[in-house]
């Protein structure tokens, strides 16, 4: 399955939920130099839909906010999982 995110590097905390124009919002701590915001994106979207970090890869956007992300998995089950996280709203 490939979906779209919308990264916010820095954040104070790690978290995956809610949309923005479209795209699931990941935030992430580390501050984006040298892929660490892309590696920690993976980990976060690893952990939220429950699938090894192997099966979770960035293919477009590696410096950019917005990325296209590939999870391998049960697609029934990561779609679920998908609206679940899109239709959460977390703190800012």
């Amino acid at each position: 399955m490939r979906i779209t995110v919308h990264v916010r590097p820095g954040s104070s905390r790690t978290s995956v939920g809610g949309d923005y124009d479209g795209a699931l919002v990941v935030r992430v701590q580390p501050r984006a130099v040298d892929g660490a915001a892309t590696a920690a994106v993976e980990a976060a979207l690893a952990d939220a839909f429950a699938v090894p970090q192997r099966c979770v890869t960035c293919v477009a956007g590696h410096s950019a906010r917005r990325k296209q992300i590939d999870i391998e998995g049960d697609a029934a089950e990561l779609q679920r999982r998908l609206e679940e996280l899109r239709s959460e709203t977390l703190l800012p």
